[in-house]
């Protein structure tokens, strides 16, 4: 499904003292980062807000003049984009995730698009897939009307379009979440952090700060370096998960599926400790019985 994507950057930030929201970071990812992520099988990604650093590529620009509020900000995102649907985010929502941007997509066959529904049965219109060219007659109704989009709040634009609601998900009950303020991002934080989530949280920042895009098996891993850990020395673990990582990418290079590569590496050298963890057990027991 082709479409464009409208990230809007640009805001005060006021409840957060004006600080760079996009840029602040919930497990040591950048907002903007997180929000990105979301959505890489965009044609063409616009932030509307000023330039700063960004794990991929995108299309910058700014309404005029700045400050105009987010319906100018959309309004000038839209300016950039071709494609028949257009996915419009804010920056600062840290648990969007592909799966909820699919099921906005999938939505918005019908209609003038799709809108997330949070869990107090509100719809998100800055977590939302519209039909382009809906949306720009909407916008050119409201610039005729008002004289101005400056200041208009976004809830005018989508009162006139038909939006299929998309709940969240059991999978992503978060999805909606946005920091306006620092208790937000505090929560934000800790969530990350909590057990049921650290571990995903961790592995998706590596590989975004390694700059690789890769399907990990995260129990494998971890039961490998279990099984290395105990058959052979505690310091075998990431030493051989080390190793494993080194022989997927080789096999890779040489034209292998990467995730199928880590999964026949760690079966080998899962293999290879129980093998050596039961020749150390079969020396014990002979050892055993000879002195018996």
């Amino acid at each position: 499904m082709i479409f464009d994507a409208v990230i809007l950057a640009g805001g005060g930030a006021h409840r957060l003292g004006g600080v760079d929201k996009p840029a602040l970071s919930v497990g040591a990812r950048a907002l903007l980062d997180r929000v990105l992520d979301a959505c890489p099988d965009a044609r063409t990604t616009v932030v509307v807000g000023d330039r700063r650093p960004t794990a991929r590529p995108v299309r910058w620009t700014r309404e005029t003049p700045p400050g105009g509020g987010p319906l100018a900000a959309l309004d000038a995102g839209l300016h950039e984009t071709t494609a028949p649907l257009v996915l419009v985010l804010s920056a600062d929502l840290p648990f969007l995730d592909r799966p909820t941007v699919r099921a906005l997509l999938d939505a918005a066959a019908v209609g003038d698009g799709a809108a997330l529904r949070d869990p107090e049965g509100r719809d998100q219109p800055l977590v939302a897939v519209y039909r382009t060219e809906a949306l720009r007659r909407e916008i050119a109704l409201l610039a005729t009307e008002h004289g101005s989009l400056r200041g208009l709040p976004l809830r005018a634009l989508t009162a006139g379009l038909d939006l299929t609601p998309v709940s969240v998900t059991e999978s992503a009950p978060l999805a909606s979440f946005d920091c306006d303020t620092w208790e937000d991002l505090a929560a934000a934080r800790a969530r990350i952090r909590e057990h049921g989530n650290v571990l995903d949280e961790w592995m998706t920042a590596v590989k975004n700060e390694l700059g690789i895009d890769i399907a990990v098996d995260t129990k494998t891993l971890l039961d490998l370096a279990r099984d290395a850990a105990h058959g052979v020395a505690r310091p075998a673990a990431p030493l051989t998960t080390f190793l494993v990582g080194y022989a997927a990418a080789q096999a890779a290079a040489s034209g292998a599926d990467p995730a199928q590569a880590v999964a026949e590496a760690s079966r080998k050298a899962a293999d290879l400790a129980l093998r050596w963890a039961a020749e150390a057990e079969a020396d014990t027991d002979a050892q055993e019985g000879g002195s018996g």
